[in-house]
């Protein structure tokens, strides 16, 4: 049998140190401890394989290798397999399936996957449509510090859906979403400071949000900073 990889002894700080300095050695012990079978060498190097970080991107064998994890009981692979159904990774987008996934993640008390069954939820994706019982799984992802979630719970408070309206909240989840790396939170604690006259600290967080943006929310940053009333606002969507 190979010898399980070192790198899973150490920290996540370690081991992205390690794969910044050769992402092709440390794909390579990560593989090796796949290979033995070890749950947590398999969702990582699943991980890798999907991202192309230090080995050919491969979003099926990316699937089998979340998938063998999953079968293990790993939670964030049944997370990451419930990703690869959602976004067809690797395998035929199929809703359901990994509404199922998110579902099970959830109750197991992974925040991304409450994030991803609350979503579910919301959206009607591969299972009947619940506001509700969307907004309780945002509130137990907020309270495991989960900063896309807490940015949903600033949404429902801004716009007084399920629950009362309160702009302060509403302000106080976004920059903590902000804060948290969220860039939908970081989009919108820089449109409530702009409406408030903060303009550099609104710029500030509008240039943060740019850089780790979806292709589509930047494209809806750019339209919105576009039409903003502030020049040094506007003269951000030239850059989007």
């Amino acid at each position: 049998m190979t010898a399980p990889s070192p790198l899973l002894t150490q920290t996540a700080d370690q081991m992205r140190e390690q794969l910044a300095a050769s992402p092709e050695s440390a794909a390579a012990l990560i593989r090796a401890g796949a290979d033995a079978g070890l749950p947590d060498a398999q969702a990582y190097y699943g991980q890798l394989l999907l991202d192309g970080q230090g080995v050919a991107a491969d979003p099926a064998e990316a699937f089998r290798q979340f998938g063998l994890a999953a079968a293990s009981g790993h939670v964030m692979a049944i997370n990451m397999v419930g990703r690869c159904h959602e976004k067809g990774w690797g395998t035929p987008v199929d809703p359901v399936a990994a509404a199922a996934c998110y579902r099970r993640a959830a109750e197991s008390g992974l925040d991304w996957g409450m994030y991803n069954w609350g979503s579910a939820l919301g959206l009607g994706s591969g299972v009947a449509k619940d506001e509700a019982a969307a907004l309780g799984w945002f509130q137990k992802a907020a309270a495991l510090g989960h900063a896309k979630s807490i940015n949903f719970l600033g949404a429902f408070h801004e716009e007084g859906r399920l629950l009362p309206r309160d702009m302060d909240r509403a302000d106080e989840c976004y920059r903590i979403a902000a804060e948290g790396g969220d860039f939908r939170g970081q989009f919108n604690h820089g449109r409530l400071l702009a409406e408030a006259g903060g303009i550099a600290a609104a710029a500030h967080w509008m240039q943060a949000a740019a850089t780790s943006a979806t292709p589509a929310f930047r494209t809806m940053m750019r339209d919105h900073l576009a039409a903003s009333p502030h020049a040094a606002l506007r003269a951000l969507a030239a850059d989007l």
